[in-house]
């Protein structure tokens, strides 16, 4: 049995799709973050939270400087100041401390810019190149991979969700393909939480195998999201269990990264699943 993607090359790292599913842990940097874990400028805690999350399982370290929680004002493609502040000397520091791919998560060219010139290797776009095309550019002349989310914020839809998601996507992939983007360094985020509502977040995820006809990798990004905390009537630092469930359900839907924030037990729901699910790769 054989994965049906191309790898994914990544600095000294090898995404084989198919034969695993990869877990991104969360290090929120801005200090507003709606699942309270914002870190700061701490770059000694920053440190500290990724080695763990890399003891824990994690395959990748994605950091990111602005909160996107929903209500926040988000900030113009040339207000980057701040989030320089915030994410630049934790990259530069992080490069020198691990040795697993670091994603930044920024819709802002010069931001990712930075960002890879500190040691970043992945983009990770919540807009999926609606704000700020030239990211794609970049992406293509630093030959990284770049993750493209479908963002419906901007135009909320009132049905046919799973449509929609795969029409901003198909819009991300073509701008990204013709700015010269390698086909296997494209992966999609189907954007659970952002300009959908409960209902659409709960059939994205039931229908995350449709995203496949697009031919890329699928991030799935819901932990502490209010869609979990609206079904299980918690808070943010109270859905976990929720959050399993939709890892496990998502991966036999066709997930190939995970990200989180609870590495620890999403590396085991991930393992277990992997096993039942892509039996084919597991050696005896």
């Amino acid at each position: 049995m054989k994965a049906v993607l191309p790898p994914t090359n990544c600095g000294k790292t090898e995404f084989r799709w198919g034969e695993k599913t990869y877990v991104m842990g969360i290090v929120n940097l801005s200090p507003d973050s709606f699942s309270g874990d914002g870190i700061g400028g701490d770059l000694k805690r920053t440190v500290e939270q990724a080695q763990r999350m890399i003891a824990e399982g994690a395959d990748i370290i994605d950091v990111g400087g602005e909160s996107t929680r929903p209500g926040t004002k988000p900030l113009t493609i040339d207000d980057v100041e701040e989030e320089l502040h915030l994410v630049i000397p934790a990259i530069k520091r992080l490069a020198k401390e691990i040795s697993v791919p670091i994603s930044i998560d920024s819709y802002k060219a010069r931001v990712a810019r930075e960002a890879l010139d500190a040691g970043a290797s992945i983009i990770n776009d919540i807009w999926g190149l609606k704000q700020d095309p030239s990211l794609a550019r970049l992406a293509a002349e630093r030959g990284v991979p770049i993750i493209l989310m479908a963002n419906e914020r901007d135009a909320p839809p009132k049905a046919g969700i799973v449509a929609k998601v795969l029409a901003d996507l198909e819009s991300g992939i073509k701008i990204a393909l013709k700015a010269g983007v390698p086909p296997q360094n494209i992966i999609v985020d189907p954007g659970c939480g952002f300009g959908k509502t409960l209902e659409q977040n709960l059939e994205l995820v039931n229908r995350l195998g449709e995203l496949k006809k697009l031919g890329k990798p699928i991030l799935l990004g819901t932990s502490r999201k209010s869609m979990i905390g609206l079904v299980l009537d918690r808070p943010a630092d109270q859905r976990l269990e929720g959050n399993l469930a939709v890892t496990a359900i998502g991966i036999a839907n066709g997930a190939d990264i995970i990200r989180v924030h609870d590495v620890k037990e999403t590396a085991l729901v991930c393992r277990m699943s992997d096993a039942i699910i892509r039996r084919g790769f597991i050696r005896e």
